[in-house]
């Protein structure tokens, strides 16, 4: 029984050789050395070369301990290929803490379905022997040692000190404007607004002195542009809607009005600009300079001089008051600053302690 065992164990070796070699599959394992001290590391690899086209499984090997005593402390997994051969290496770096010899067993991979082993290895781990008649030549624990602190010791905390004061000086001003609730205030500066008559005055006699207006085939213009100043000015003036109103509605609000001086040259000057515009009449440029003079006389009789004594501001001032999303957003801002603040004192605490002691 024993024997038929035997020959079929050897029947599979066998045949995974036969396997392997017509793959030509080459797996090796390799250590870098045999003996090592307590402690001390070594690399072992293993090696795999086979025809490219193959599928291939390396054996699956993490950190951990092996072999007993052995122990794997890093893997590092790598594969190269010229076109026809690929080739496989997995590099273990390894180490033991117990003195003994050791048999790593072969690790083993798979190609093309086949199981290929690779070869066992051995490791001897030793430990130093001390010389037990020379025991009071071993010196004891060194003493403090006092080490002069550079520029790198306390650079940190430097940095978080400058960082607290930064955002202690920002969450203080953030409090006092959130406990004050100062208003934004904006100065506008007003150009002081020019009592209507002048304004009037000043458009009347800028049509005087435009010497294109004052020919012939420009009256439309001229008419315009007078009845617009005289129409503003008595909307200024008179508080009716002027410019919306045809004549005769004008001579009916102005005849309302008590002082009744110029109204006959005044409505002279308006039934003129509307054959102008309306009736293309061509007045002469004596009349139109008679109605530009006569529009001005209207002007002078009916101003109010008390506007010229009335103070105009120069500037105003205008006041907002913050929103509430505007406080919602100071709330959430001083609490985050605070919670920064409290970090960084900490950071900067701890800094100082491990520098102090």
């Amino acid at each position: 029984m024993k024997d038929k065992i035997l020959h079929i164990f050897l029947f599979i070796l066998l045949f995974q050789a036969v396997s392997a070699s017509a793959q030509n599959v080459v797996f090796n394992a390799e250590i870098d050395t045999t003996e090592i001290r307590i402690g001390e590391q070594t690399r072992m690899r293993l090696k795999l070369g086979v025809d490219s086209g193959h599928e291939v499984i390396m054996p699956k090997v993490e950190k951990g301990v092996i072999s007993g005593g052995v122990e794997i402390l890093d893997v590092k997994e790598a594969k190269s290929s010229d076109g026809k051969r690929d080739n496989y290496t997995t590099e273990l770096t390894i180490t033991s803490f117990d003195e003994s010899s050791y048999v790593i067993a072969p690790l083993s991979a798979i190609v093309a379905g086949d199981t290929c082993p690779s070869n066992p290895l051995g490791l001897n781990v030793f430990t130093l022997e001390i010389d037990t008649t020379k025991i009071d030549s071993i010196s004891g624990t060194a003493g403090i040692i006092d080490v002069e602190l550079g520029w790198e010791d306390y650079r940190d905390s430097v940095y978080l000190g400058y960082i607290s004061i930064f955002v202690a000086v920002v969450l203080a001003w953030l409090i006092v404007r959130l406990v004050k609730n100062k208003p934004v205030i904006r100065i506008i500066k007003i150009k002081p607004k020019q009592p209507s008559h002048i304004v009037a005055i000043n458009r009347i006699n800028d049509i005087k002195s435009d010497s294109a207006l004052n020919v012939e085939g420009n009256e439309k213009e001229l008419y315009t542009r007078l009845t617009d100043a005289l129409r503003e000015y008595m909307k200024e003036r008179f508080g009716f809607n002027a410019p919306e109103m045809i004549t005769a509605e004008i001579v009916e609000e102005l005849s309302k009005i008590d002082d009744k001086e110029g109204l006959g040259e005044l409505k002279a000057v308006l039934e003129t600009a509307d054959l102008v515009k309306f009736a293309k009449m061509h007045p002469s440029v004596y009349e139109n300079s008679n109605n530009i003079s006569n529009a001005a006389e209207f002007v002078n009789a009916t101003k109010n001089v008390a506007e010229e004594n009335i103070k105009q501001p120069t500037e105003k001032r205008i006041v907002n008051r913050r929103t509430r999303k505007q406080k919602i957003v100071l709330i959430v801002s001083v609490t985050l600053l605070s919670l920064v603040l409290a970090a960084v004192v900490f950071l900067l605490t701890t800094d100082i302690y491990n520098l102090i002691n």
